[in-house]
């Protein structure tokens, strides 16, 4: 006999019900995951957020060298 058959215990239906849907809910979780990283609207969306956070980080910054400059 293999190992795995050894210390094989029986499994009640209710705990494999329970296993299945965890395993479920996992699956579920990570296609949506996936559906998002390449969903080309929220690419874009991304895209558009990180533009913003970096001009926001220059506005400051221009602001102070245009202020030294006068």
């Amino acid at each position: 006999m293999r190992d795995a058959e050894i210390d094989a215990k029986p499994v009640d239906q209710d705990t494999l019900v329970a296993d299945i849907d965890r395993t479920r809910a996992e699956l579920a979780r990570t296609i949506d995951a996936i559906s998002d990283r390449v969903s080309p609207k929220r690419n874009v969306h991304r895209a558009l957020e990180q533009i913003r956070q970096r001009t926001s980080q220059v506005d400051p910054v221009m602001a102070g060298a245009a202020a030294a400059a006068v």
